[in-house]
């Protein structure tokens, strides 16, 4: 009896054993794909703080990650426990990281509906809408709501416009009824109000009558946010005057991020057709406006033989596009797509820096975990999947199609070369497409079928004549200039 429960002893053993190498085996083989599975293990803490019922404590996510790396250190000569360690410690990163954001953005909000009743607050952002406008105050008084109480920001419809245009920093007044932001209209649906802490704001509503200038912005020194805002404000009307109607505000939307002047006709068209991607700043405007630094700078300095003979024009041209996307993610609000793309870019131009190659899958998940550790609610919304998805899928298509490309590239003459690229184009739409739509049906409830087709005619446009000249208007802006390159810009948007 002892040598049989010997004997099956040391059997358990073995299937064990034979078991964890079967496990750990195909991941110690892949250890150079280990990093694409740090952005997967950080969503999964942060998507299991938001699946929470209630507030955790907080230690839970200052002591889980760093408690899982410590456990990793001490098992670093067995593999199957460092491998283990090194994902609790990943996913245990994530929820201290949603967690600790979402303790740095907390500020009261309302508990219940009041109003009519007098608001004061300053201006953080007006959005012009169709039909009246939307204006985000902070340091709110609310009558009637004890000081620490009140909301840090709320936002509020004006269906009226008021007599006056305010301007980020100026004192306004107003009557308006209050409500705590809602929740979701059904079970899983987009959630306003998880959106609204995150953002700060505690409550939102709807104003009676005309808001009411109070005082001007004074001359004392703004916080960096309102001075943006101020910033995007102007150029977003300076925008607007020099092209009128949908045009302008296209125009307004590529460069400073602001849509809120679209009309609902055009937004509806460019959704059905596919190319409301085109609307929001991401990959492909980031893409375009460092690219036109980069050659531009490049191509300015290799005219200057003592330059070009004597100095790293290529690393200089690339630092010139890093400063031009900084102020470009900036001036477009620094969205969650535009973000992304900002940290692509800045990677592949520091590759440029360092002679090495970073159109990868790396590039991709190193921008994905900082997102995640920086704004870590994003990872539940649309825009962070079907970016991410799109640029995935994209650069797996490049890394399988690029070298055949560049084969057929080297042998081609310029007719062909401009099929090449109008069938970059194509594959890049039917690959971005395919990656994105189940997103799409998932969050929107429908699919572009022309989304194709549109592409194909849009993005040629949006690339060589839209976005070169909407950097020159950037450029000419602080001369009075940007007209000189808006009007050209609103025929390629006409065109469109």
């Amino acid at each position: 009896m002892r040598l049989g429960a010997f004997a099956g002893e040391i059997g358990t053993r073995l299937t064990w054993r034979a078991l964890a190498d079967a496990v750990v085996r195909p991941f110690v083989a892949e250890r150079d794909r280990w990093p694409l599975w740090t952005p997967i293990l950080l969503g999964v803490g942060v998507l299991a703080y938001f699946d929470l019922a209630a507030e955790p404590p907080g230690w839970i996510g200052a002591v889980a990650a760093p408690g899982a790396f410590v456990v990793a250190w001490v098992v670093r000569r067995h593999q199957a426990a460092l491998i283990a360690a090194l994902a609790a410690g990943s996913v245990g990163l994530g929820f201290a990281a949603v967690q600790l954001r979402a303790d740095l953005v907390a500020a009261p909000a309302l508990s219940a509906r009041i109003g009519p009743t007098a608001v004061e607050g300053r201006v953080v952002r007006v959005e012009t809408l169709p039909h009246g406008g939307r204006i985000l105050l902070d340091r709110v008084s609310i009558a009637g709501v004890r000081p620490e109480a009140t909301p840090g920001r709320i936002r509020v419809r004006a269906m009226a416009r008021s007599d006056e245009a305010f301007a980020p920093g100026d004192r306004v007044s107003l009557r308006a009824e209050l409500s705590p932001p809602p929740g979701p209209a059904a079970p899983g649906a987009f959630d306003f109000a998880r959106r609204a802490w995150f953002e700060g704001i505690g409550a939102v509503g709807f104003a009676f009558g005309k808001p009411r200038l109070l005082a001007r912005a004074t001359d004392e020194p703004f916080a960096f946010s309102v001075a943006l805002a101020r910033l995007r404000a102007a150029m977003t009307e300076r925008i607007r005057a020099a092209l009128p109607g949908d045009a302008g505000a296209i125009a307004a939307a590529l460069i400073t991020g602001e849509r809120s002047a679209i009309s609902e006709e055009t937004l509806a068209a460019m959704r059905d057709s596919g190319l409301a991607h085109l609307l929001a700043i991401s990959g492909l405007h980031f893409a375009l406006v460092a690219g036109i630094l980069f050659f531009g700078v490049r191509l300015l300095l290799a005219a200057i033989p003592s330059i070009a003979l004597n100095h790293p024009i290529k690393k200089w041209a690339a630092i010139a596009a890093f400063v031009g996307a900084v102020a470009y993610l900036f001036i477009s609000g620094a969205s969650v797509p535009a973000t992304r793309a900002f940290v692509m870019i800045s990677i592949v131009l520091l590759a440029v820096l360092t002679d090495r190659s970073a159109i990868s899958m790396r590039l991709i998940a190193w921008a994905a975990a900082a997102l995640v550790l920086l704004q870590p609610e994003s990872l539940t919304g649309p825009s962070f999947q079907m970016s991410f998805a799109a640029v995935m899928a994209l650069i797996a298509a490049y890394e399988t199609a690029s070298g055949r490309f560049a084969s057929w590239r080297r042998e081609a003459g310029p007719a062909r070369r401009a099929a090449l690229y109008l069938a970059g184009i194509l594959l890049s739409s039917v690959v971005a497409t395919l990656a994105t739509a189940p997103y799409a049906a998932y969050h929107f409830n429908r699919l572009a079928v022309f989304g194709l087709v549109a592409n194909l005619a849009a993005v040629p446009i949006t690339s060589l004549w839209v976005m070169p000249w909407a950097v020159a208007a950037c450029l000419l802006m602080p001369f009075g200039l940007e007209t000189v390159a808006l009007a050209p810009m609103g025929w390629g948007i006409e065109a469109v």
